[in-house]
């Protein structure tokens, strides 16, 4: 099914992401570290900031770079399997010139986050 960037198609976007998120070995250990069983708000929350990112809705109010340096146990590789199943899902769920438009801001995100942790960018 190919959804639209729109409130309905962000929403498939972020929980069937995170859906692969919590099944993945080498992410769900991090994510739940971070999260335990408070996923409901952490889905919300990324609902209102790719609402943000991709519609300009201002909804999200937060510090993304700051709320992610302070997780522990996060390497390199975790950040190529990010942006791996992101990308993957942005594909499945959006036609490619919609998947594409997730997938600027997904790779900056991550180079900037990668930067932050390591002082360099691996992944792009």
């Amino acid at each position: 099914m190919t959804h639209e960037i729109d409130r309905e198609g962000i929403r498939a976007l972020v929980y069937t992401f995170y859906d692969k998120v919590r099944q993945d070995p080498e992410l769900a250990p991090i994510f739940i570290g971070a999260l335990g069983d408070d996923w409901d708000a952490h889905l919300e929350r990324m609902v209102r900031f790719w609402s943000t990112v991709m519609m300009g809705t201002r909804e999200f109010d937060g510090n993304v770079f700051g709320t992610h340096m302070q997780l522990s146990g996060v390497a390199p590789d975790h950040f190529r399997r990010w942006l791996t199943m992101f990308e993957d899902t942005a594909r499945e769920l959006f036609a490619d010139a919609d998947a594409e438009d997730f997938l600027a801001p997904a790779r900056r995100i991550a180079a900037s986050l990668q930067y932050g942790y390591f002082g360099k960018v691996e992944v792009q």
